[in-house]
């Protein structure tokens, strides 16, 4: 069996003594094979580029590089330069143009040196690879000051292609250009790629990009690799906590919700915490994330980091029926009806009235007992009292009206403390303290005034906040929100969801998001589930089934939903 073209073992880079860089990265790339690894600024990723080429190396580098079978890694110089001449080429980020040559003689340069080209040769030969590439032949003779970032990008991996590599590395491929320049430039790296048969290996934060170029994905986290697989899989179903909170961040087109950050941000790479890196940040870190390091295990059909095995399955209900008796009459309710959620997910659920969807909701959060089915929150099942009293902290339930689930009787202090009371785990300094900081979170006042107010001085939208406080000072697993902003004024609906996509990205809480406004439910949820008369007649990512729905009930949802139909004058 040969060799593959590119090894990567175990290897680490410590700048200084002090910097980690790499932390025991390991990889792989078949000869054709195209490999994209991805993470924030600071994860390792133009690091480990410099080392696969040999700019980076002993003593701040160990571990092993093979590109062919030969040893990059504290190799002779001799090695490396025919290594670059022949094997393996990159293409910089920041391209170290000379400012006084022109482009047509930088191009050239290396067909001369290392390919023995006479001048005229070695000059046809670049206007070819500029042809290949786009770029016009009247910008050869320019310097690179007088090109743009996209000609100068194209420039640049027309340099790194002139010696016809068996691999080629890529870093930021696209960073800075404009979307028409990122395309053309993407499409002509992918056709070159299918017609010369190299191996590609591109470091980037551009995840469309990234699913362009790539089979495969690595994700970068830390100096150290979290996920890897499919590169498809990766981005549209991801394990890992942080690739999760990578795609959310992203804005593409191709989704129409509302970003979400990642909460925190990198940690110093001369103070790498103890455990699982990303731990600080990952709203389920558990206490063996602080402790023990978490190596790259098979899950979900990949390679994962992370002691649960990658994003918990907080909320799972399979086959629920549900039929009520009225007199003599029967309406069933709910007919097989099934939901899952991971951490941090969102998942919206609409239909028109009558569908289902609150006793959905009640039968979720605990509230409502089905005839039929299971629903387990974190692989716990509810089966007796008991169990539901256990585990109803874990989901928690925001109906539509603020005014019928809040007591008329209590304070609002006392409405957001009581379920601080009936679990009796703080004392009362500590509940006065965490009802503030609730109530913080959600936009509203602490004063004295405020805490002493009850339910009929306060405005709807003051009330659906203090409900929300109210679910989430518990810290659920998920929110079970029916209905939240039906009576509420569109300037309120804005905030309160504001205050709900911040609590989730702070939290990590899993979203069951129930409405019959579509407009609504597809800038807030990742799925959209869609009920009708009991069932489900549709389920897909929000997106599509906010655009292109292919159900009934659904094409009418999307007909109905309001727009701003303000036309020509």
């Amino acid at each position: 069996m040969t060799a593959a073209l590119l090894e990567v073992c175990d290897l680490r880079v410590r700048f200084a003594g002090e910097v980690e860089a790499l932390r025991g990265v390991s990889l792989s790339l078949e000869r054709g094979e195209a490999l994209a690894i991805v993470g924030e600024s600071g994860a390792g990723k133009t690091t480990l580029a410099h080392c696969i080429v040999g700019l980076t190396g002993p003593p701040d580098a160990t571990g092993s590089v093979r590109i062919g079978g030969h040893e990059v890694i504290g190799a002779d110089p001799a090695v490396l330069r025919k290594l670059r001449s022949e094997t393996v080429a990159i293409a910089l980020q920041g391209a170290p143009f000379n400012p006084v040559a022109t482009i047509g003689i930088q191009l050239a340069e290396p067909l001369r040196e290392h390919r023995g080209m006479d001048r005229t040769r070695a000059r046809q030969r670049a206007g070819e690879l500029a042809a290949e590439l786009g770029l016009d032949l009247e910008l050869l003779e320019r310097h690179p000051h007088e090109l743009s970032g996209g000609e100068r990008r194209r420039a640049t991996l027309a340099m790194a292609l002139a010696l016809d590599p068996e691999l080629l590395v890529l870093d930021e491929p696209t960073a800075g250009l404009d979307p028409a320049s990122r395309d053309e430039l993407l499409e002509r790296v992918a056709a070159l790629s299918r017609a010369r048969g190299f191996g590609l290996v591109v470091f980037t934060h551009d995840l469309p990009a990234a699913a362009r170029l790539a089979e495969r994905c690595l994700v970068l986290y830390a100096g150290k690799a979290i996920e890897t697989g499919n590169t498809r899989d990766v981005i549209d179903r991801p394990a890992h906590p942080y690739t999760a909170a990578l795609v959310r961040a992203y804005p593409v087109m191709s989704t129409t919700k509302d970003l979400r950050p990642i909460r925190g941000a990198p940690p110093d790479p001369r103070a790498i915490p103890d455990g699982c890196a990303f731990w600080p940040r990952c709203t389920q870190a558990e206490a063996i994330c602080q402790q023990q390091l978490p190596v790259l295990q098979p899950s979900r059909g990949r390679l994962v980091a992370c002691h649960p095995g990658g994003l918990r399955c907080v909320l799972s209900a399979a086959g629920l029926h549900k039929t009520f008796r009225r007199g003599g009459r029967r309406t069933r309710a709910l007919n097989d009806v099934g939901v899952e959620l991971v951490h941090g997910e969102s998942v919206g659920i609409v239909g028109p009235s009558g569908s289902g969807k609150t006793t959905l909701a009640r039968i979720l959060a605990g509230q409502l007992d089905a005839d039929a089915g299971e629903v387990h929150l974190d692989s716990a099942s509810r089966r007796t009292p008991r169990d539901v009293r256990g585990l109803r902290p874990r989901a928690q339930l925001v109906m539509q009206d603020p005014w019928e689930a809040l007591s008329p009787r209590l304070r609002v202090e006392e409405l957001v403390r009581e379920p601080l009371d009936i679990a009796g785990e703080l004392n009362e300094r500590q509940r006065r303290a965490v009802v503030q900081e609730s109530l913080d979170a959600v936009a509203l006042p602490c004063s004295s005034a405020f805490l002493d107010a009850r339910v009929h001085e306060l405005s709807g939208g003051q009330l659906q906040r203090i409900a929300l406080a109210r679910a989430l000072i518990t810290w659920p697993d998920v929110l079970i929100a029916d209905e939240p902003t039906g009576m509420l004024d569109a300037s309120e609906q804005a905030r309160l969801l504001a205050v709900l996509r911040e609590r989730q990205t702070q939290m990590g809480l899993a979203l069951v998001l129930i409405s019959h406004d579509l407009a609504l439910v597809r800038k807030v949820t990742d799925r959209i589930i869609v009920l009708d008369a009991g069932r489900v007649v549709e389920e897909g990512p929000s997106q599509r089934v906010g655009v292109s729905p292919r159900s009934d009930t659904a094409r009418r949802m999307v007909a109905s939903a309001p727009t701003f139909d303000i036309g020509e004058h």
